[in-house]
């Protein structure tokens, strides 16, 4: 009984440790994407808090896979006039078309804000 109880204490401190040693390990690859999004992916998040959509929701809603200003603007227009109160649509789905477009807008600015930086020399 005396070593069987050995045997359980020793099993759960190194279960301990190597969960221990797994936490410490995620924290740190955690970490580490984040400051790998950088400022930019505040800017995104701040921006996905404003307008109470998600980049991908965004994307979904209009129907966009690449963020390009023609492509949004087109299928904002159609899904716009389709959702019309005025031909049996929804005002709802209207604005979150409308929401949709706000956001991925933003995240085209965003992004032009990004390469501006990225062009200028850095200050010494």
């Amino acid at each position: 009984a005396k070593y069987l109880a050995q045997i359980i204490v020793m099993g759960a401190q190194v279960v301990g440790r190597a969960f221990a040693r797994a936490l410490r390990q995620e924290f740190a690859a955690s970490r580490a994407a984040a400051d790998a999004r950088g400022r930019a992916g505040h800017q995104s998040a701040a921006a996905s808090n404003l307008s109470g959509l998600s980049l991908q929701e965004a994307q979904q809603i209009l129907n966009v896979s690449k963020l390009s200003p023609e492509e949004i603007q087109k299928n904002y227009e159609h899904l716009f006039k389709v959702n019309d109160k005025s031909v049996g649509g929804s005002f709802y789905l209207q604005s979150k078309v409308v929401r949709a477009k706000e956001r991925l807008e933003e995240e085209l600015r965003i992004q032009a804000q990004e390469d501006r930086e990225k062009q200028q020399p850095p200050k010494t």
